[in-house]
């Protein structure tokens, strides 16, 4: 099978018919064969029926249901798990994604060997209160990842089937799925500019708390992906800073008492130096940390997947 389109939605019952209408007629023009996941993320509306009625209509076309609200990454993940295609295409179900880009997607993948290709909606039609904060942690994102990528979290990417069956997305990861994939050691990931269509049906699902949400989740990934195996090299490097740098203050409030007892001169004591509590508290800040360090490096040689490594290999 050529190509798995996997459609994560929460309440879209207006805009499933034409969306899949759109998505066929594409494929039907480039002959690719297919296979259409739409994944119900426990819709409140009418969208579980339009999904068996373009179901039972179109045979290329599959649904999940999920009972309650899971969220957009448990969706995405749902979907991997059940993709065939030897190119696997997400996109979001607000017709705001164009399916007009599946070809040159198909062909970035196929073509060009990418491993994964991030759609970049170049010219929104969003308004400054959501295109402001996306840019700004877009920015953060690329900072903290080194991709050079415009868009982290636009819903129409491509992947090559063994990205999805390699990497896991949960949470609300899904805004970094590029960091996740490579961490898993796909390097071979590209950038294609798309159209972004003005939302037709419905409002956003989406409210201002996400920012601070998708702020926190990029701190979560980057720990992860960084120091998920060896957890000492984070705490046990900051506990030593700030334990050295404890000692050295306090050893210095004391090098200046002891030499003013030497000279006979009056000096304060030392537990009036308020610098001397502060050196106090990084000193047993650091210890806490260092000591943080060590039990999780105990935790994750317990772990179940830590000699779980990616690999390709030959048959």
């Amino acid at each position: 099978m050529n190509i798995s389109v996997i459609i994560p939605l929460y309440n879209e019952a207006e805009s499933l018919p034409e969306l899949v209408a759109w998505i066929t007629r594409v494929m039907d023009e480039h002959r690719y064969t297919r296979e259409i996941i739409l994944v119900d993320d426990g819709s409140n509306d009418r969208s579980w029926d339009v999904i068996e009625k373009l179901a039972g209509g179109n045979r290329d076309v599959r649904g999940i249901k999920f009972r309650r609200n899971y969220g957009k990454s448990a969706a995405l993940h749902r979907g991997f798990e059940e993709a065939t295609g030897d190119v696997v295409i997400t996109m979001d179900a607000d017709l705001q994604d164009s399916p007009d880009e599946i070809p040159a997607l198909y062909r970035m993948i196929t073509d060009e060997q990418y491993d994964l290709v991030s759609g970049w909606k170049k010219k929104r039609h969003d308004p400054l209160s959501k295109t402001i904060p996306t840019r700004l942690f877009n920015a953060t994102a690329r900072r903290f990842s080194g991709l050079k990528l415009h868009d982290f979290n636009c819903g129409l990417k491509a992947y090559r089937n063994v990205v999805v069956k390699n990497i896991e997305v949960y949470g609300e990861m899904h805004r970094y799925i590029p960091i996740l994939v490579k961490q898993a050691g796909f390097t071979r990931i590209g950038e294609l500019a798309v159209a972004h269509q003005a939302r037709k049906y419905g409002a956003s699902k989406f409210g201002l708390n996400r920012f601070i949400n998708g702020f926190l989740d990029l701190l979560t990934v980057t720990f992860i992906t960084r120091f998920s195996k060896k957890p000492m090299h984070l705490f046990g490097a900051i506990g030593t800073l700030l334990f050295t740098a404890g000692f050295c203050s306090a050893a210095w409030i004391g090098v200046e008492k002891w030499i003013a007892v030497i000279h006979d001169v009056k000096a304060p004591l030392v537990a009036s130096n308020p610098y001397f509590y502060i050196a106090l508290a990084c000193m047993i800040l650091g210890t806490q940390l260092f000591l943080a360090g060590f039990i999780a490096e105990l935790i994750s040689r317990d772990a179940h997947d830590r000699n779980h490594y990616h690999i390709d290999k030959t048959t």
